[in-house]
C-alpha cells in the first residue's frame, strides 16, 4: 500500500468543495435502535455519541480496548457477538476473516462519496477479501519518533530510528515491544544487516526468523535504554509525563496530546520511513444491530463528524471535508511533524496473517524478558 497524507487530502480535492449527502433519518423509526460500538480508547467521545444520537435517535454506547490483539482476543471468545462495530487496522481484516468472526459490508448502503476516494482505494489491500468488502475506512495516521525538545540529543531534520539507541537517550526511552523490533528491522535494513528484506518477513516463517533473529540480538544489547515501555495510547503518554522519557517510538496521538496540553514534545518521522495504519469500520459475525452501523457510518462520513474524530484522537479523518473544519493548533501539528519527503516515505504495515502474528508476540514477549 503506498499512500501519503498528501494523496488522501488531494482525494478531497479532487471533488472540490463537494459536500457530503446530507444526512437523516427518520427518527421515530430509531428511536428504540442502539448501537455497541467496540472501538479503541479515547476514539469515541460524549460528544460524538451525543452529535449521533441526536441525528439519527439512535442509542450508542461505547467500549475501548487498547490493542488489536485485545480485540481480536474478545471477538475469538464471543464468536463475533457482544458489539456492532468494531474499528480494526486493515491489515488485521483478513485475519478476522480467517477465523470468521466478520460479515461483508453491504457496500450499497454507504454513502461513499462522503470518503476520500484515496482511502477507498488503498483499503482494497486487507479491506477486501475474496472479492468482498468488509471494511470502511475511518482514520490512518502513523508510528513514529516522539522527543522533548529540550532534553532528547536528536537532529530533528534528520531523524533516525537509530536514535533511539544513542547513548545519549539511554534510559529515557519509551517503546512497544513488537514496533519497536520493526523499527529496529528498518533501521538495520537501511545498513544492509538484514538477511532478506524485511517485507520478507510477512511472506513466510524462515525469513521472518532469520530477520528477527537479528533484530532481537540488537534490541536486547539496547534494552537498558528503556524507561518504560508501552502497549497503549495511556501508557505512551504517561511515560512522557511521569516515567522518565525524553524520546520514543510513538504514535502521532501520543505527541499530539502532549503538544497540545503544553509539553515541549514534538513529533517526527525518521528517514527509514514512519509507520503507516489505516483503522476502519467493520461489523462482526453475530452483530444484533446491523440498521445502526450503517446509519453509523454515514454520520462518520461527514465533515462535522470527521472533526470531531480528529479534535479527539490527532488522526487522520477520511471523511471529506473534515480538515477544513480543524482548529489551527491541530493543522499546524501536521506541518510541524512531517515534509513531502516524509509523506512519500511511509512505510505501511503490510497484511499481518495470523502465523505472522504469533510469530511476532513469540519475539516479541522475548524481547520484553530479556
Amino acid at each position: 500500500m503506498t499512500l501519503s497524507r498528501r494523496q488522501f487530502i488531494k482525494g478531497a480535492s479532487a471533488a472540490g468543495a463537494v459536500a457530503a449527502t446530507p444526512f437523516s433519518i427518520n427518527q421515530a423509526i430509531a428511536a428504540n435502535k442502539e448501537l455497541r460500538i467496540y472501538a479503541w480508547a479515547g476514539y469515541i467521545t460524549d460528544a460524538m455519541l451525543a452529535d449521533f444520537t441526536a441525528k439519527t435517535g439512535i442509542n450508542a454506547t461505547f467500549t475501548p480496548y487498547g490493542t488489536n490483539d485485545e480485540l481480536m482476543n474478545s471477538l475469538r471468545a464471543t464468536d463475533g457477538t457482544g458489539f456492532d462495530i468494531i474499528m480494526p487496522t486493515v491489515d488485521r481484516v483478513p485475519g478476522y476473516v480467517d477465523y470468521d468472526l466478520v460479515q461483508p459490508l453491504d457496500t450499497s448502503r454507504i454513502k461513499w462519496d462522503g470518503c476520500l476516494e484515496s482511502a477507498i482505494s488503498g483499503s482494497e489491500v486487507g479491506g477486501v477479501v475474496k472479492g468482498k468488502r468488509y471494511f470502511a475506512p475511518a482514520d490512518w495516521g502513523t508510528e513514529a519518533i516522539a522527543y522533548n525538545t529540550e532534553y532528547a540529543k536528536v537532529d530533528p531534520k534528520n531523524l533516525s530510528y537509530g536514535d533511539l539507541w544513542a547513548p545519549e537517550n539511554s534510559g529515557g526511552v519509551t517503546v512497544r515491544g513488537h514496533s519497536a523490533l520493526v523499527g529496529i528491522g528498518l533501521w538495520l535494513e537501511k545498513a544492509g544487516k538484514l538477511p532478506y528484506p524485511l517485507l520478507d518477513s510477512y511472506k513466510n516463517e524462515k525469513a521472518m526468523r532469520a530477520n528477527f533473529d537479528v533484530i532481537l540480538k540488537v534490541a536486547a544489547e539496547h534494552k537498558s535504554s528503556i524507561a518504560q515501555f508501552w502497549s497503549t495510547e495511556n501508557e505512551a503518554q504517561g511515560a512522557f509525563r511521569t516515567n522518565g522519557a525524553v524520546i520514543g517510538q510513538t504514535w502521532d496521538s501520543t505527541a499530539f496530546k502532549l503538544k497540545s496540553e503544553g509539553e515541549p514534545v514534538a513529533f517526527g518521522a525518521p528517514k527509514e520511513g514512519a509507520l503507516a495504519w489505516m483503522e476502519g469500520f467493520v461489523i462482526p459475525k453475530n452483530a444484533n444491530n446491523v440498521d445502526s452501523v450503517y446509519e453509523f457510518i454515514n454520520w462518520y462520513y461527514t465533515p462535522e463528524a470527521g472533526a470531531m474524530f480528529v479534535e479527539s484522537t490527532g488522526y487522520n479523518s477520511t471523511s471529506k471535508g473534515a480538515e477544513a473544519l480543524l482548529p489551527q493548533a491541530t493543522k499546524d501539528f501536521f506541518d510541524s511533524s512531517y515534509t513531502k519527503q516524509d509523506l512519500a516515505n511511509l512505510w505501511w504495515w503490510p497484511i499481518q496473517e495470523p502465523w505472522y502474528v504469533a510469530l511476532r508476540n513469540e519475539y516479541q514477549d522475548r524481547y520484553l524478558s530479556a
